[in-house]
Order: C-alpha cells, then structure tokens, then sequence
C-alpha cells in the first residue's frame, strides 16, 4: 500500500470556513495553526492521519499550557517560583527529597509538609516550587500567609460567612500556610487556624512554613489544648524539612559584596 500524502491547503474560502469551524468548536490554537502544519506535512509527507495528529496535539498542548497558568493565578501565589530556580547549593536541603516531594505523591495522600528554619534560609521559595509542581500537576492550589488567612477567616466570621469560607478552603487540593509564627495569634484566630487544618487532617494536603521549632509553637497557640491539637494534625504523617539557621540570603549579599 502506497501512504496517502498530504494535498496543499485548499483557498482561501477553504481557511475561512476551517477557522469558523475551530471558533465553533472553541478550539483556537488549531484555527491558528493549521496553515503552518499543513506545510510542513506537504514538505515532510506526512499522511492526512498524521497531520490531524499533530493538529490534535498542538490543540491539547496549549489547552495544558493555559491550564497551568490559569491554576497558577488561582493559587495567589506570592511570586512564580520552581524548584529548578532554588539555589541547592547554598541550602542543607536535598534537592532529591524535595524532588520526589514535587512528584505529588503527598498530595495524593493528604500528607503534610513543614517546612522549619530561619528567616532567608529558603522555606518560601520551596513552599513556592512544590505549589508550581501541583499546579502542573491539575491540582486546585492556594497560597496565603497565616497572617491573611486568620483575617480572611475573621472577617467571615463577623459577616456571618465562615461556614462558607471554611468550605472554600476545604475543597482546595493543596494549600501553603507560609509564615506560621511570625505574627503572634489572638485566641479567635489560632482557633480559626487550627479549624482549617483539621478540616483537612487525612483528607488533603498542607504544606506549612514557620521559623518556630515546634517546642515554641505555644507562642503562636497559646491555648495549650489547641496547641497540642495543631501539632498532632499538623505532625501526623507529615514531611518534616528543616531548613537550617543561617540565610543563605544574607551569605549571598556579603558574597556580592565581597565581588564587587
């Protein structure tokens, strides 16, 4: 059998109509490129098959594409940050254990991360990379800082709202509490707070960041039940990355520093 090649495009009325059709059919990337495709099937002699094919996954390509950056704006993150961006050498953190974090598997299993070290030491910007991974991944993503959290909750709260507002947040696949400890609580809010973790213990993700050892996490609940409660939700089969004391920041500037 002889393989069927492809015939050039047809005219112009021939274009129009195909574009009408992809904008009826909502697909705008084939609309755009089925000229050029159509090219180089002719020059490469790709079958008609092929040349749907690479239509296809052109279309299916770009919808991803969008996809990923549609989540990535729902997630609120702070800045667009990867792993591949992080500086592992300056970090006591393996880049092969927060490689295999980035995998998803934790997601999939509502395990938590915490991520513990000083300030400049590179929790965000991880916290950051894993958020990116997951939303590669299709997974509903939010980032917030514990601090915004606890007022978004209170204002709930006050506008009679909170049952709803809890319930946004539950359904979210993932979510970064960054900067756990650096704002002290008042009592309503390290309730709320604590509401939303265990709202979320054994059935989705969290991934926390705090510059607190977990002896000192008092300082943010003081309520000793509910600080115990946290942390036993918060600790429960959870990944547990500390980040070191020295910022890699501040080494960083005085290096420059150094150069200049």
């Amino acid at each position: 059998m002889t393989r069927t090649k492809m015939a050039p495009c047809g005219g112009s009325l021939h274009e129009q109509a195909i574009r009408q059709h992809c904008r009826m059919l909502k697909m705008p990337t084939l609309a755009t490129q089925f000229e050029r495709l159509a090219q180089a099937a002719v020059r490469e002699g790709h079958s008609h098959v092929q040349y749907l094919d690479a239509l296809l996954s052109a279309e299916i390509e770009e919808r991803e594409r969008k996809g990923v950056q549609r989540r990535i704006q729902e997630a609120r993150l702070t800045r667009v940050k990867t792993l591949q961006e992080f500086d592992f050498g300056q970090s006591s953190v393996s880049a092969a254990r927060l490689a295999e974090l980035a995998s998803g598997g934790y997601v999939g299993r509502a395990e938590p991360v915490v991520l513990i070290g000083e300030a400049g030491t590179g929790k965000t910007h991880m916290a950051l990379g894993l958020c990116v991974a997951a939303c590669q991944q299709r997974r509903r993503v939010r980032f917030t800082s514990a601090a915004a959290l606890v007022n978004e909750l209170v204002e709930a709260r006050a506008d009679n709202q909170l049952s709803r507002a809890l319930g946004r947040w539950e359904r979210i696949e993932l979510i970064c509490i960054d900067e756990l400890g650096y704002v002290p609580l008042a009592e309503v809010g390290a309730e709320l707070l604590f509401q939303v973790i265990a709202d979320r213990a054994e059935k989705a993700a969290v991934i926390v960041t705090t510059n607190l050892p977990f002896s000192e996490w008092s300082q943010v609940f003081p309520n000793p039940r509910l600080c115990k409660a946290v942390l036993d939700r918060v600790t429960d089969r959870a990944h547990i990355i500390e980040t070191g004391t020295e910022s890699y920041r501040f080494r960083r500037s005085l290096a420059r520093r150094a150069a200049s």
